[in-house]
């Protein structure tokens, strides 16, 4: 009985690093391979305000209201080393990922640590007479089957657009219009 609860202790210990990220187990079988995206919306801003928007948080200071979600270890005009904290239940997954700014059309995505082994996103940004086409797209591979089933259901494979996991990235949109209309205000 010992045994088995010393097992299960081991057993449990371990999902929990790999859900903080802190472990990715990576046995190379049952990977799959899953795109994400594309996802396509249109911004009401220029490329170039879009752009500064989304990269603010990695190349400038990072807003109060994200301090908990993001905390960039390293920044230069082209890239940042970042980690980013997301709530997994009663657990908090990290991962840590460089992100590649290509000013004023592209900023790139990857992952370096977290609970899978492969991440790559993109979001490009094209000029458009109305405003700022935003083209969000990737890859996650993951492991899959029952044995991996644990780690899947935390770290969201069910549908993309940065994993339904980053809110704080889910108001581009808004946050370049608002932006936008401030400057046209000065």
């Amino acid at each position: 009985m010992r045994r088995l609860l010393a097992l299960l202790a081991l057993l449990a210990g371990i999902y929990v690093l790999v859900v903080h990220g802190a472990v990715t187990l990576d046995l190379g079988i049952g990977r799959r391979t899953r795109a994400l995206g594309p996802l396509t919306r249109t911004i009401a801003a220029p490329p170039e305000t879009v752009f500064d928007v989304i990269a603010a948080p990695y190349l400038g200071r990072t807003p109060r209201a994200m301090q908990d979600k993001l905390q960039v270890w390293e920044r230069s005009s082209e890239m940042a080393l970042a980690a980013h904290f997301t709530p997994a239940g009663r657990l908090t997954t990290t991962t840590v990922e460089t992100v590649r700014f290509e000013r004023p059309h592209q900023i790139s995505f990857r992952l370096l640590r977290g609970p899978v082994p492969h991440v790559a996103e993109t979001y490009e940004l094209r000029e458009l007479p109305e405003g700022t086409q935003f083209v969000y797209s990737g890859e996650l591979e993951r492991t899959s089957g029952r044995w991996a089933r644990g780690g899947a259901a935390v770290w969201p494979g069910r549908g993309s657009g940065r994993w339904r996991r980053r809110s704080t990235r889910s108001r581009p949109r808004a946050n370049a219009a608002r932006a936008a209309r401030r400057m046209h205000q000065l």
